[in-house]
């Protein structure tokens, strides 16, 4: 794992891209405190299948329904 400061990452940005590309990882950091890891992209291997969530998951009936105590307090109908 390499630590590089912003300037240096800014300055030799492909450099640190084909190494991230060749498997290392790159910190880039200021004032000696990690703010990003540059790491090869990993596409995802395998499409998420829809509805995944069927059946695990709750939506109230009345979800999409307007609620006129919150409608009052931004002066919408029956404020």
């Amino acid at each position: 794992m390499k630590v590089v400061n912003v300037q240096e990452a800014k300055t030799h940005l492909s450099r640190y891209l084909e190494q991230a590309a060749a498997g290392e990882v790159i910190l880039i950091g200021k004032y000696g405190k990690p703010l990003a890891q540059l790491t090869a992209y990993a596409p995802q291997t395998q499409a998420r299948p829809l509805g995944g969530l069927e059946g695990g998951i709750w939506v109230a009936p009345d979800f999409d329904e307007e609620d006129p105590r919150i409608q009052a307090l931004f002066g919408g109908p029956g404020a």
